[in-house]
């Protein structure tokens, strides 16, 4: 199935040195949004408390907020649970605050605007459990990085290999860059959006990869730039099918998907945005500045073989 058929190559390559400029760029934001910034961890991994409270009727999350902020508590979240009748309150504890005494606090402050509210649950989690989670998170995301290595090492050279990681790192740096520098929060859903981008953005370099090794048995003649445009101008129908649906998908959690699938969604629409641009104009010129040449990807003839091309 195509949207469009391109009859002519676009010359992507020819650009390779002034898109590369840009992603070292906009690469070098993000690491300095990091350095001077830092993320805005959320309660996952810096310690907090979660309450949730029912209502016998669809919760005002505005007078929830304005009540909580009435007793002086700073950088609560409030957001529907599962329905909306169901609140969860996400508050950060500083310092020696006492999470007993605070959620009783916050619980009568709730139950004196409304009588009905009923107190579910209260989980506390520590710093030390928080410092787990991101020392966690951090390894998964280095031990997925290692496998996608060793995968398309194996599967193509470990000139492919590199450039694809290369092309990985970019998409995922910017995604903590812009959390860093707009401040959003940082929790263990955007962390499971940024793991599932880093599977989503090889994906699309193990397609183009795919064509540019037919390329290089078919086209015989052809320069290794012009091997690689046409690697990807054939696959450009393709990239719109599956990057619009898969955004429709995404934009749907974003607008519809509440406060808990917000920056999951964010997350993953700029994962989606500059994974494409990184699986084209990144990988593809690095790979292609690394030396790759036919001699990489296709198999030496065996001595003694018959030829019987024509």
């Amino acid at each position: 199935m195509e949207f469009f058929k391109i009859k002519r190559d676009i010359p992507f390559m020819r650009y390779g040195k002034l898109t590369t400029t840009i992603s070292l760029i906009t690469f070098i934001f993000a690491i300095l949004s990091l350095a001077f910034k830092g993320l805005n961890l959320g309660i996952d991994f810096t310690g907090g408390m979660l309450i949730e409270v029912s209502y016998p009727q669809p919760a005002n999350l505005d007078e929830i907020r304005k009540t909580l902020e009435e007793q002086e508590v700073a950088e609560v979240a409030v957001q529907s649970f599962g329905t909306s009748k169901d609140v969860l309150i996400r508050v950060p504890l500083k310092g020696e605050a006492n999470s007993t005494k605070m959620s009783e606090q916050l619980f009568s402050a709730l139950k004196a605007q409304d009588a009905a509210a009923e107190l579910r649950r209260v989980e506390f989690v520590g710093p030390q459990v928080g410092q787990e989670l991101y020392e966690s998170g951090g390894l998964a995301l280095m031990l997925v990085i290692a496998g996608i290595m060793i995968y398309l090492a194996l599967r193509f050279t470990w000139r492919f290999a590199v450039a694809a990681i290369i092309a990985n790192m970019h998409d995922i740096v910017i995604i903590l860059g812009m959390f860093a520098f707009f401040q959003w929060e940082f929790t263990l859903s955007v962390l499971a959006g940024v793991l599932a981008i880093l599977g989503y953005s090889v994906n699309e370099s193990v397609v183009v990869f795919d064509r540019v090794r037919e390329n290089f048995r078919k086209m015989r003649r052809a320069s290794v730039p012009e091997v690689i445009d046409n690697a990807i101008t054939a696959t450009m129908s393709r990239t719109v099918i599956t990057h619009s649906m898969t955004q429709l998908m995404v934009l749907a959690m974003f607008f519809f998907g509440g406060e808990v699938l917000h920056n999951f969604a964010l997350a993953l629409t700029i994962g989606i945005v500059f994974g494409i641009y990184s699986s084209v104009l990144v990988a593809c010129p690095v790979v292609m500045a690394l030396g790759v040449s036919r001699a990489d990807l296709l198999l030496p003839e065996k001595e003694g073989a018959i030829d019987n091309r024509p």
